[in-house]
Order: C-alpha cells, then structure tokens, then sequence
C-alpha cells in the first residue's frame, strides 16, 4: 500500500455540503463573502492576534506583504526554506541577502543575520520550520536596536505557541500557509497576521487589483482574494485541528521510540508546544540519506527531502551574486542529510512501524 509524505485532512463530506449549502442561496462565492468573514474571525480568536487578512495562497500573501510594506533594499533570510520566500522576495524587486542557520532547529542563526545588517536592510525574514519557531526574542531585540522590522514566514506553525504566545503575534507580521498539505489547510490559501490595522488596510486593497473603493484605485495590485469554498473547508478544519494536533504528536512520539539511536531528530524547543507539521530526521551523510528515500521509494513509501536544495542551489539564481551555498555551511549541511517522513492523522501505528522497518533495514 502507498504511503505518501503528507496527505490532506479533510472534513466528513456531509459536514462540508452543509457548510457550503447557504452559498447557493447567496450565490456569493468570492470578495469578502460571508465565510470569508467567519474564518477571519475565527482565526483572529483561534491564533490569539489582533488582524488575520485572508489570502488565495500563502505566496501571494507574502508577495503582498512586501509590496504593502513599501520595502525597498535587501531583506535577510535563510536558504534554508521552501522556494517560496526567496522566489516573494525576489519577484518583489527587492534582493535577498543569506544568513546561516542554527544546527539545533534549523532556523535563521540571529548572530549571523544581525552581521548581514547594512544601510541597505529593509527588513528581516526568518523562517519557521518543522513547526520549530525561530529565536523570537533575539531578533526582536535586533528589530529594536537597528529599527528593521521582522516578519516571519510561518507557514509551518500553525497554532505554535511560545510560553503562552501565539507565533501569530510574533514579529511585525507573519505568514502562514493554508496550502493542502499543511496541519491547517482551506485547500489552497494563507494569510497575513500583524498588530497594525493600517498594514491591514494596504493588504486588503494589494489582494484587490490596488482597488480601495468603487471610484479609487490608489496603487496597483493584484489579485489573490480566497473564495468562499476555501473559507468553507477551512471553516470545517478548524474545528478538528486541536485533534489533529494531537494525532500527529502521537505519531511523532512513536517515530522516536522506532529510531532512537539510528537517526537524529531535532531537540524539543523550550517553552514551545508545537504543531509537528512535519518530521525531520537527519542521516550521517548524503549518500545514506539518498540510499534511505531510493529504498523507500520502492517500497511505495514516498518520503522527501525538505529541504533539498537549498535555496542559493536552484538552477534559477545559478551565477546571481550572493547565492553562495558555500557561505552557509550549516544549512548545507542539514540539507544534504534530511529527509522529512510520512506524518498526518490518518496515519496508522502499523504504517509508523513499517516504515521504521524499512528504515532499519537500509541502514543495517
């Protein structure tokens, strides 16, 4: 039987077609429809932050934000990321500068990045991985002492919380991801979260074509409102989620019982109850971690190296200037040796156990 890396939640059927019933009723499926506006309120109490703006997908949220925030220079981040952040950063005009990572959780190291900082800055983006949050405090100490904003890309924690506080109301504004594949997902989709109701503002006319009223057309934008049956699903995932969390903690606790000693998992983070969007473990070298997902792979286990490769690797941005593997040596090394397993709540304990197995058996 194949098992994929990831596989998206989804409601009871019955529950979805009475969530979207009243639609055909008002025949209003996108521009701040009603489930639009459930969802953001939801959200805003489920997340604990003063603003969430809902957005098509995550990427184009992070897009927007840029573009809101009238950012002009270089923006520090990690290579250590989906393609996304970098690819937002970069069709926005404006030029992502490398920082390594911390070996520990695999986020952007505060240290390096604060000696990235010139008169160029216009902002800094670390990025929250694995469900793992970024060294919060330091780089709001760093956004205070240089007057740089932090927003983060967080598309993978959903519902992390740090000693009480939501990663939503982290930072000057985050990101998450509302993708399929994600802990919590409305199918496609994302949002913005942030204290600043002006920055909301300038979102809201960014989604909508730079439009801000019937006769006013201030800027020009583009479009990247979701629609009302993305609010739907959403609206139904986010009354299992809790559990969801939780299956997937017991799934990841049995992963570790299954291969203590054969692979390294990351270090639990202190004070921080994670979402275990996903499970990354990392082998000695390469070629093991390469041998490992080949033989997966054939035994209809689909695992994935993420992320691989780095980001200052793609073919892309092959001879751009500052992209440089070679000058982020912890990043690469944590990416030639990950592979991120199968994890979601309808996995079974047999599923776990097989693929710790197979797993064994490639390594013995």
């Amino acid at each position: 039987m194949r098992i994929n890396v990831t596989r998206s939640s989804m409601p009871a059927m019955d529950e979805y077609m009475e969530e979207i019933r009243s639609l055909w009723d008002s025949h209003w499926l996108t521009n701040n429809g009603e489930k639009s506006i459930a969802l953001k309120a939801e959200l805003e109490k489920y997340l604990d932050c003063p603003h969430a703006e809902l957005f098509c997908n995550g990427h184009l949220a992070l897009e927007a934000l840029l573009r809101a925030m009238g950012l002009h220079g270089e923006v520090i981040t990690t290579p250590f990321t989906f393609a996304s952040t970098t690819h937002a950063i970069v069709r926005c005009g404006l030029t992502p500068v490398f920082g390594d990572i911390c070996p520990g959780d695999c986020t952007l190291d505060p240290d390096k990045a604060e000696a990235l900082i010139t008169d160029k800055t216009c902002a800094i983006l670390p990025v929250h991985v694995y469900g793992r949050l970024c060294h919060v405090e330091r780089f709001e100490e760093i956004s205070r002492k240089y007057g740089v904003p932090v927003i983060y890309d967080a598309a993978h924690a959903f519902g992390v919380t740090k000693n009480g506080v939501s990663a939503a109301a982290m930072g000057y504004a985050s990101m998450f991801s509302f993708h399929a594949t994600k802990v919590f997902h409305t199918i496609e989709g994302g949002c913005i979260t942030t204290g600043d109701a002006d920055l909301c503002q300038r979102l809201c006319v960014e989604r909508n074509f730079g439009i801000a009223g019937e006769e006013s057309t201030p800027g020009v934008g583009g479009n990247a409102k979701m629609n009302e049956f993305q609010a739907a699903m959403g609206l139904c995932n986010l009354r299992r989620i809790d559990g969801d969390i939780a299956a997937r903690k017991l799934l990841y606790e049995l992963y570790e019982a299954e291969l203590s000693g054969l692979v390294d998992f990351l270090p639990q983070q202190e004070g921080v109850v994670s979402n275990y969007a996903y499970l990354p473990v990392f082998f000695s070298n390469q070629a093991q971690r390469d041998q490992v997902y080949d033989q997966l792979k054939q035994q209809q286990i689909f695992t994935r190296k993420y992320f691989y490769p780095l980001v200052t690797q793609f073919e892309c941005y092959q001879g751009k200037p500052g992209f440089d593997p070679a000058a982020t040596p912890v990043a690469a090394q944590r990416a030639a040796a990950v592979l991120t397993l199968p994890l979601y709540p309808d996995l079974t304990e047999e599923d776990v156990q097989r693929i710790c197995a197979a797993i064994r058996g490639v390594i013995a």
